[in-house]
């Protein structure tokens, strides 16, 4: 009975050390997985468990739930949900609308957008305007063309902000010239549940936004959705979303094509905000009412990421710049600790497990960095040259990677 006893306890450990990774950045949204033992080296002939061929390229991140993978594709014109086993099987297909073509010669792509999942049903939104949530097994719950309903994106380039999921709804986010807003849907019946404006008189294309919201729950249970873009952060009730502060100095000078790529993220009670096409790290105090700009803002630095989203992990922030460095700064002073140059351009955002940094270059080399005040290189791998535009995902000892041709599985063999 003790080693039953026993059995059951190490049962639940096990149960608890593992993680889903519900959406792009990961349980918390912040690229951090609390999971122990991935590897950390791998070659085509080493820790490769499996390579399953995608039918089209995008930039959309998996999602894992419960050892069942979903992702977003194009295929033959037309939007598709697709999920895959942990052995790599596909399991089912689903097709959602027609694709609206990518803009971007090398990186653009109908599916930008990450899905999302609550455990329960998968939620997709497409370049297209094409929204929709899938139960497991691949059958359509509710679908709907937001862009339809509530005005086509006029988007320089291809659409790339995810879907998020609060205590209660689903979230969309649309960010341009026009009709910009946050809109919260109910997740079981995709009723509108509200729509709130979000507006700001920018220079041409500051206005472009193609960043995805935040959610956090403050100390006192306050559910809020952090948004970034149009030089604007405001913080949004996720009840009703109705603007509780803004944070309003992103872009003083007025300047012009400012559009933002990268998201925010949630770190020692600041929210990190990259912006000026790379130039640019603001960090601002959470809480506050109405217009915070002169009383919560910590520091502002003069190096950032323009596509790669920040790391926030142990009191430290990571940037990655598209042209392939990695900056490290003390969290709450913006001190700088050290700067690197990785090597190739870099689009994924960087994700964080066991004392290791992971970073994924657009040709398919993989740094992997001891985290901490220095910099220390712990390996470097190749996927050969493969072209890779979405963040790793971390989860149940294993590193899952979307590239522009394949679905692969690293992880060690027995594991």
């Amino acid at each position: 009975m003790k080693h039953l006893t026993f059995l059951v306890f190490l049962g639940s450990f096990c149960s608890l050390e593992a993680q889903n990774w519900p959406q792009w950045r990961g349980p918390d949204q912040n690229g951090i997985s609390r999971e122990k033992g991935f590897p950390t080296e791998w070659s085509r002939t080493r820790n490769l468990l499996w390579s399953v061929p995608l039918p089209g390229k995008s930039g959309s991140t998996p999602v894992v739930w419960n050892s069942q993978i979903f992702l977003t594709t194009p295929k033959e014109g037309k939007n598709v949900v697709a999920s895959f086993d942990m052995s790599g099987k596909l399991l089912w297909e689903t097709e959602i609308g027609l694709a609206r073509k990518g803009k971007h010669e090398a990186k653009g792509s109908a599916t930008h957008p990450s899905p999302v999942t609550d455990g329960k049903h998968v939620f997709v939104y497409f370049r297209s305007g094409d929204s929709a949530a899938l139960s497991f097994d691949g059958k359509i719950k509710w679908e709907q063309n937001l862009h339809a309903l509530h005005g086509k994106d006029t988007l320089w380039w291809d659409m790339a902000t995810s879907p998020v999921l609060t205590s209660k709804h689903v979230v969309f986010t649309k960010m341009d010239d026009g009709d910009s807003w946050l809109l919260a849907l109910d997740k079981e019946s995709g009723k509108q549940i509200w729509k709130q404006d979000r507006h700001f008189e920018t220079g041409p294309e500051s206005n472009h936004a193609y960043t995805t919201p935040v959610v956090h729950t403050g100390e006192d249970g306050t559910e809020l959705l952090i948004v970034l873009g149009a030089d604007h952060v405001t913080a949004h009730a996720a009840d009703t979303g109705s603007e509780v502060w803004r944070y309003s100095g992103l872009n003083p000078g007025k300047a012009k094509y400012w559009r933002c790529i990268s998201s925010p993220v949630v770190g020692e009670g600041l929210v990190f905000a990259p912006y000026a096409r790379g130039n640019q790290l603001t960090a601002i105090r959470l809480g506050g009412k109405g217009d915070i700009t002169e009383t919560h803002k910590a520091w502002i630095g003069g190096r950032s990421s323009d596509v790669p989203s920040p790391l926030v992990v142990n009191g430290r922030a990571y940037v990655c710049e598209d042209s392939g460095f990695i900056t490290c700064f003390e969290a709450k002073s913006g001190k700088e600790l050290w700067r690197s140059r990785l090597g190739g351009n870099i689009s994924t955002s960087p994700v964080f497990a066991d004392g290791h940094i992971y970073v994924l270059g657009e040709k398919g080399t993989m740094i992997i960095l001891e985290e901490g005040p220095s910099y220390k290189l712990v390996a470097t791998n190749s996927l050969d040259g493969e072209w890779c535009l979405s963040s790793p995902v971390l989860v149940m000892g294993k590193l899952i990677i979307r590239t522009a041709e394949n679905l692969l599985c690293i992880g060690m063999p027995g594991a």
